[in-house]
């Protein structure tokens, strides 16, 4: 077994116990950890986004149903990818969760080489969202460490203001101003306004 495999964990949920127990067995039988749940309500319950993992559910359950649990899931901006299970009539409306951020959906019966490419597959782009997700967050708890001086600074370069705009701004020396944005880019470890920008860009689409 891999070091990615042991690291991940894949997400099963849907109410038929017999699909259940086929996708463990087959996901397990390849090396997989595999943690399977009857509702979408008792996942959310179990789900830890710091963990490596894909989802792969049913569309039609009792209670929550798959599109329902998607929504949370987006709500929460949980980076887990996810593939729907889905019965003949159910495709158009996994197209349709497809179009919502789902990465495939599985017709029942599966074909078992199809699945083991796909779970390959969603686990590495799972990997990557976790990546972005705490990358995220570093630049996060970065930018709060920034004083309010700082800041507002920050705000009027992003804005594309000039160093003497800026310091007309705040009523401050344009050497000031140099000395703040010389500590923005040394506590943001950035070398470039280009650079700094894009930090600035992510805080403002999380807010």
């Amino acid at each position: 077994m891999s070091d990615t495999q042991l690291s991940s964990t894949i997400y099963i949920v849907d109410d038929d116990e017999a699909v259940r127990d086929s996708l463990r067995w087959l996901l397990e039988a390849n090396g997989y950890n595999v943690r399977s749940f009857a509702g979408a309500e008792e996942f959310l319950a179990a789900y830890d986004p710091e963990q490596v993992g894909v989802l792969i559910a049913d569309i039609r359950m009792p209670g929550m149903s798959g599109l329902e649990l998607q929504e949370t899931l987006i709500a929460r901006k949980a980076p887990l990818p996810i593939v729907f299970i889905t019965g003949h009539g159910d495709v158009p409306m996994a197209v349709s969760t497809m179009k919502k951020g789902a990465v495939d959906f599985l017709e029942k019966p599966f074909n078992e080489a199809d699945l083991r490419a796909l779970v390959a597959s969603m686990l590495e782009q799972a990997r990557e969202r976790v990546r972005e997700a705490h990358a995220q967050r570093d630049q996060q708890a970065v930018l709060s460490r920034l004083t309010a001086r700082e800041q507002q600074v920050l705000e009027r370069i992003v804005a594309g203001r000039l160093n003497k705009q800026i310091a007309g701004d705040l009523n401050i020396s344009i050497k000031t101003v140099e000395a703040h944005r010389a500590n923005i880019m040394e506590k943001l470890e950035v070398t470039t306004v280009a650079d700094l920008m894009k930090i600035a860009l992510a805080r403002a689409e999380e807010a």
